[in-house]
């Protein structure tokens, strides 16, 4: 069965075959390491890893790169305004390099804690100055930059297809919308390759170039990083929506020029996680700033969260609420006890309910419909436990819920609280509606939720 995926630069889905035979190479934009990652930035590594445990299960061998922005680069997207890692660095009293180690370990603990497959390759934009620099002298000798009093610059009007993967009305653009503003600058979309240090000030992170000393343009470092560990066309290029107008159009840009051909077959990009009434972008410099770990003193365990964000499909704008976000863990505790207590299974899935899954993952990765096949599964009269858990259990390598090592733990319920679960109990068998709204509120308050059964109940805490 073809795997159809959404490609941003055709705006449709396509079917998906890689460049050789079954090697996939795929490349993923990895975090700047200066702060925390939100719970937004990670629906993006989510949504990669689906598409990686996809491509792995259909029986593709996939040569996956993810870079680690350590250099710091500037606050805007076009290299303009303070540097990253010299605020991260200011903020706690430390080294930036010692803020790019400890978020870079911060980080990789939360792909951890979401069951998220490790990069084959972790490369540090530190790491890997010589092949930034080596870059910018291709595009220079094919005439493609120029030099101002701060940087290097990418002269986009020599590359006729720079508006094409963000759709850009370039004329209807005007300086400060999109870019800093910048006199000697030939075009408004133009984009600092190299940077300056400032005069007479030494800055924590500067290297010497052919052109002076300073540090390199943000989106140089993943061209580099991509062509120099995967070749100079990519199968697929991923990263957040937010990428496609600034980042990623200037990594197409300079790669496509530097080397004569396209820079990836595949461009896939994970929506916003939005937050609040306005349905505002999680941002790390606004209030709306929640990470794994704000989840996890909450009790909500990470696994949960993964399980959330499969709820909506990748593209879509899914909104944030506390809310949503209880009644998926609710969810995704039953599906996990469902799972405990089916017998081991060592039998083939079920080959309806099989091709059935990937057919529905296969399209363009749609998770909440293989999702709620799952959900179908778990109440077929027809299947035997043991065939419900082969497949369940054969679904999760696409999924990675890590249903198999899941172990129940014994939760302390207070007393008082099951007396007021057993009352709701009574007043639903009642039927007395009211009276059972007022005592699962009451229950809600202690720090309890209740999670109606066909007989019973079930109590979590929250």
């Amino acid at each position: 069965m073809a795997l159809i995926l959404y490609n941003t630069l055709s705006r449709k889905k396509e079917i998906f075959k890689p460049i050789r035979d079954r090697d996939v190479t795929l490349y993923t934009c990895g975090p700047t390491v200066y702060h925390y990652a939100h719970i937004g930035n990670l629906r993006t590594y989510v949504f990669e890893d689906i598409l990686k445990r996809t491509l792995l299960y259909l029986g593709y061998r996939v040569i996956h790169v993810m870079n680690i922005t350590d250099v710091g680069h500037l606050t805007s997207d076009q290299d303009e305004g303070e540097d990253k890692m010299e605020k991260g660095a200011r903020r706690e009293g430390k080294t930036v390099w010692e803020i790019a180690d400890f978020y870079l370990k911060t980080f990789q603990k939360d792909l951890r804690d979401l069951n998220i497959l490790d990069p084959d390759q972790w490369v540090k934009a530190t790491e890997e100055i010589s092949t930034q620099i080596k870059l910018i002298q291709t595009l220079e000798k094919k005439g493609l930059t120029y030099v101002t009093s701060d940087g290097v610059y990418f002269n986009t009007s020599r590359y006729p297809n720079y508006a094409e993967l963000a759709k850009l009305d370039i004329k209807g653009l005007h300086e400060g919308a999109r870019v800093g503003v910048n006199r000697e600058k030939k075009n408004i979309t133009d984009f600092a390759l190299w940077k300056f240090s400032p005069k007479d000030t030494r800055r924590a992170m500067e290297w010497d170039s052919p052109w002076g000393r300073g540090f390199p343009g943000w989106h140089l470092e993943c061209s580099a990083i991509a062509m120099k560990y995967l070749g100079e066309t990519l199968d697929i290029h991923c990263g957040g929506i937010d990428h496609i107008p600034v980042h990623h159009t200037n990594e197409r840009a300079q790669s496509e020029c530097a080397t004569g051909k396209p820079f990836a077959r595949f461009w896939m990009h994970g929506g916003y996680l939005s937050i609040g009434e306005n349905e505002e972008k999680m941002a790390k410099s606004g209030e709306n700033f929640i990470t794994l770990n704000t989840l996890m003193k909450k009790n909500i365990d990470p696994l949960s969260y993964r399980y959330h964000l499969l709820t909506a499909h990748y593209r879509s704008q899914l909104q944030f609420s506390w809310e949503s976000l209880l009644a998926s863990r609710i969810a995704f505790q039953k599906l996990r006890d469902f799972y405990y207590e089916l017998p081991d299974a060592n039998e083939k899935p079920d080959q309806k309910y099989k091709q059935e899954f990937i057919e529905k993952i296969s399209d363009d990765l749609n998770t909440p419909r293989a999702l709620a096949l799952i959900w179908d599964i778990t109440k077929d009269a027809d299947l035997e436990p043991k065939q419900k858990k082969a497949l369940i259990k054969d679904f999760d390598q696409i999924l990675g819920l890590d249903l198999e090592n899941y172990k129940p733990t014994t939760i302390s319920i207070p007393r008082e609280i099951i007396n007021l679960a057993q009352q709701r109990k009574q007043a639903r068998r009642d039927k007395d509606w009211k009276k059972a709204d007022q005592l699962r509120d009451e229950i809600e308050k202690q720090g309890y939720m209740i999670e109606d059964m066909e007989e019973d109940f079930k109590l979590l805490k929250k």
